[in-house]
């Protein structure tokens, strides 16, 4: 490795380690603001508080690492083009290529460890954080399984759903049991959905059982028997308690994810939205690699006297650009408007682009 490569390599980690301290207390100080009020009502322990926090810190690296990645890059070129080393660099025939190298060698292997990263680490932490999280008010709900179905234990009633679809909001595969004081069955209403109006679910395709109180052992207990095209049944349960039960994507690694897929759509349920998240796996740690070679080219192409704010600025700009465009398009993703993968690499590829064109732009500006 040559002293340039050195160079650049040394200062891209301590740049690095800096923003990615700064950028990680600053995150976690405003979601301490947001949250600490819940847990103090709810009289959680300080101890589950600060747990809850430490846990959060892994997810918290595995979204912002792009973000560092970027300002490294920034702050070293933007800095080397304010100290003139960049000029020194061309009069002296050294070609851009040869400066990007070790930017994008380090911007692969950001890439690979943020994949491994939060293949290992970022699904143990945040399930447990979410669970601490689901227990906030002390009044949690009682589940029993969150696999395949999900079970919910309430007073005086059971639900059980097959499978919750979460962008819509939607249930799919609903029974519903009601008891009395001494534990007996009086009802059991199935449906084939659930959907929340007004406040209420509504039961699609539903038969109701409804059972007699003085039936004795070895009777039939079935009084009565309806079926619904759709009935509005009322319990004490949200569209936001299922999404808070129901598994979730950041909580499982690429392949139990992948396994989780096969699993609902054999039962026949629509998997698309796990389907994105499971190709964005992929594509986010991408951009690691993405946003050391654009933040390289930003730098390279700004004027010296441009500094430490400027770099901010930009970095700023382009993180909020990307994180709009991948957003958007895995939204589109959910909605069945793109393929589950284009969905996913849309973002990546089109910056990927738009770094190509950067670079190519570059190096008349550095070569002799």
């Amino acid at each position: 490795m040559s002293v340039i490569h050195r160079y650049i390599t040394a200062s891209f980690l301590k740049y690095f380690c800096f923003v990615l301290i700064l950028v990680v207390g600053i995150y976690l100080s405003v979601d301490f603001i947001d949250r600490i009020e819940d847990f103090i009502e709810s009289g959680r322990p300080a101890g589950s508080v600060v747990l809850y926090f430490l846990l959060k810190i892994p997810q918290i690296l595995s979204q912002i690492t792009p973000l560092a990645v970027l300002l490294a890059v920034l702050i070293i070129f933007g800095l080397m083009n304010k100290n003139n080393e960049i000029i020194a660099l061309k009069s002296g025939g050294i070609s851009v290529f040869y400066l990007l190298a070790p930017v994008a060698v380090l911007g692969v292997i950001f890439s690979v460890a943020l994949f491994v990263f939060s293949e290992v680490v970022v699904p143990i932490s945040a399930a447990k954080a979410l669970h601490i999280e689901e227990n906030k008010t002390g009044d949690a709900l009682a589940v029993s399984s969150r696999e395949k179905n999900i079970w919910i234990r309430q007073r005086g009633s059971i639900v059980n759903v097959k499978y919750y679809h979460p962008s819509e909001a939607v249930l799919r595969g609903v029974s519903l049991y009601f008891f009395d004081s001494d534990f007996n069955l009086l009802r059991r209403l199935d449906a084939e959905s659930a959907g929340y109006r007004q406040g209420r679910w509504v039961l699609s395709d539903c038969m109701e059982q409804r059972f007699a109180k003085d039936a004795t052992a070895g009777q039939d207990r079935a009084a009565h028997t309806r079926y619904y095209d759709n009935k509005a049944v009322s319990i004490d349960l949200k569209p936001s308690d299922f999404k808070q039960v129901a598994r979730q994507s950041v909580e499982m690694s690429f392949t139990a994810l992948w396994e989780y897929i096969k699993e609902i759509e054999a039962e026949g349920y629509d998997a698309t939205k796990y389907r994105v998240d499971l190709y964005a796996k992929t594509a986010f740690p991408a951009v690691c690699l993405i946003m050391s070679l654009m933040g390289a080219g930003l730098a390279l192409r700004g004027s010296a006297g441009e500094g430490m704010a400027a770099s901010f600025a930009y970095a700023i700009v382009t993180a909020f650009v990307y994180w709009s465009v991948y957003s958007f398009c895995l939204s589109l993703g959910y909605g069945g408007v793109l393929p589950a993968w284009l969905a996913a690499w849309s973002a990546n590829i089109l910056f990927g682009f738009g770094v190509g064109l950067l670079l190519l732009n570059l190096e008349p500006k550095l070569s002799v």
